[in-house]
């Protein structure tokens, strides 16, 4: 339970009514009994809320909370930063016993900061550094050497490869892996794809060679207050480390190729893919299925729209979409003119037509 007043003081804003409500859960307006705090912060939201029996809620600056039969209400002006506000308060988090379990395997020459949660079957190899209050859930697998940092939080069955460096207050989400060997390969002689990007197209003459692992020297540096979605990989670098900077949030299902080098604060959204040894600046927003080609640059607070696919240097600031990317607004154009091909092509068969019985009229004539 939490009082009305909490929540308020959580968000830096004064309570309207009687803050002394004591509140259960956050819910949805029209789903919202007498002991829920109602969560109605756009005039959208208004009927569902009068239709529910919510006693509490949190709305819209200027909202006429007295007017909407409620006992209390807190009004902020940016929704989704209250959002993350009153989540945050309302998260109990996992939870994981301090300690270490005794099913955990952990080499002697491993070092566990104080007050650390070790789950069930977590193994933990020589000379890996974990940070104080560091938690650690089941079946988490940390390799040779590697270091976590203070205040972590390592949801279950995510594996961290040996070498890797992860910062402070690190959040990784199921199946993630951190630290797999790289994807990079070469063959003895040269080969049809190097002679097809060189050429454009032409791969010449086809020898059959087998492909030979070039070996990942470099690990995983990642900075402080970074988050890493379910399933999410990232691949040592070659010789230099892959980098992602602090404060940059990574979600589900993306995949990030050794050498790539991400600033800080950016947002990766789902299924991103990124090939090797790009370079992304800081505040740089990838939204959900964005392709990276390698060796390219991405500037500072660049944003690609979904599905982008980026084969060339963006300058910083640009706002990208389409496939290639280019600027949004060229790409709504070309997109709006692909949609009247079909009417243009009726009007040119239209028009060719008039002038064939044109040109059959004259020649009668």
């Amino acid at each position: 339970m939490f009082t009305l007043q909490e929540i308020a003081d959580t968000l830096g804003r004064p309570v309207l009514g009687d803050g002394t409500l004591r509140l259960r859960r956050a819910s949805e307006p029209s789903a919202a009994g007498p002991d829920d705090l109602a969560l109605a912060m756009s005039p959208a939201y208004v009927d569902a809320l009068t239709a529910g029996a919510a006693r509490a809620a949190i709305l819209w600056d200027g909202a006429d909370w007295v007017a909407m039969g409620l006992d209390g209400a807190v009004t902020v002006p940016r929704a989704r930063l209250a959002m993350a506000g009153i989540t945050a308060a309302l998260d109990p988090g996992p939870q994981m016993t301090e300690g270490i379990h005794p099913s955990a395997v952990i080499d002697p020459a491993a070092e566990i900061g104080a007050d650390a949660a070790i789950g069930p079957f977590v193994a933990i190899g020589p000379g890996v550094r974990i940070g104080a209050r560091a938690s650690l859930g089941a079946g988490t697998v940390i390799g040779a050497e590697a270091t976590i940092g203070d205040d972590a939080l390592i949801h279950p069955r995510v594996v961290v490869g040996s070498r890797v460096t992860i910062g402070q207050r690190i959040v990784i989400q199921p199946g993630a892996v951190i630290g797999g060997d790289g994807f990079s390969f070469v063959t003895e002689h040269e080969n049809g794809v190097e002679r097809a990007r060189r050429s454009l197209g032409d791969q010449g003459e086809i020898v059959p060679q087998p492909w030979i692992r070039i070996h990942s020297l470099g690990a995983v540096t990642i900075g402080d207050d970074v988050e890493i979605g379910s399933n999410a990989t990232i691949d040592k670098g070659t010789v230099a480390d892959t980098t992602i900077g602090s404060g940059t949030k990574i979600d589900n299902l993306v995949h990030i190729g050794h050498n790539n080098l991400i600033g800080r604060d950016c947002l990766i959204c789902g299924q991103v893919g990124m090939a090797g040894g790009s370079t992304v600046g800081d505040r740089v927003v990838l939204a959900g299925q964005v392709g990276v080609n390698d060796n390219i640059e991405i500037g500072d607070d660049v944003v690609a729209g979904g599905a982008t696919k980026i084969f060339t240097r963006v300058k910083a600031g640009n706002v990208i979409l389409g496939y290639p990317g280019t600027a949004m607004e060229t790409n709504m154009a070309m997109y709006k003119a692909l949609r009247r091909l079909p009417r243009l092509g009726e009007q040119v068969a239209e028009l060719r037509k008039t002038v064939t019985a044109l040109v059959q009229k004259g020649r009668d004539d």
